[in-house]
């Protein structure tokens, strides 16, 4: 079961005891969450270049790309929406963009019949095949400030977050999930 974001603070209050307990202000640039976002949206409009200058593809298009591309099989979008953290809403107009495009298409559930899945089109493996390399050439180039050991504990570290709050971690064990 996931943690709540009130269980983490009152874990991470109880394990740091030492600094002050009052404070005049949060400073919002020492903030980890604050942070983390920042970073988040900043990597995430970096790459967006790669796929929404070349391919009119916005940010939400290409988590459901990539999501489905990364898969061995179909999923759903409710999948797709939890895996990439973004509101359903967004993902059902992302979809049917990528429907209308040719990119992915709709295949029937076969444990549910009432169910559809996603699944790239050959048109949406293409291109999903030749964006990949160029958002990791991206990937390095972002990482560049970082030494190869600073990038391992970087990724490290992350992971012990990721942990903490329960979130799977590698594309193996999401795909081992009938459900995210």
């Amino acid at each position: 079961m996931a943690r709540t974001s009130s269980d983490i603070a009152l874990k991470a209050r109880s394990v740091d005891e030492t600094e002050p307990q009052q404070k005049s202000r949060l400073d919002l640039f020492k903030f980890v969450p604050f942070r983390l976002n920042r970073l988040a949206a900043e990597v995430s409009s970096a790459l967006a270049v790669e796929y929404q200058e070349r391919h009119g593809l916005d940010i939400p298009a290409w988590r459901v790309l990539a999501t489905l591309g990364f898969r061995n099989d179909a999923c759903s979008a409710q999948y797709i929406s939890q895996c990439t953290r973004t509101h359903k809403s967004t993902i059902s107009r992302a979809v049917t963009m990528l429907l209308h495009e040719g990119l992915i298409e709709r295949v029937e559930n076969e444990a549910d019949r009432r169910e559809f899945r996603l699944q790239l089109t050959t048109k949406g493996r293409g291109l999903y095949e030749e964006l990949f390399p160029q958002l990791l050439r991206r990937e390095d180039e972002i990482l560049a400030c970082l030494s190869a050991q600073e990038r391992r504990q970087l990724s490290a570290l992350l992971g012990k977050i990721e942990q903490s709050l329960d979130l799977i971690q590698t594309s193996e064990e999401a795909d081992a999930k009938q459900a995210y």
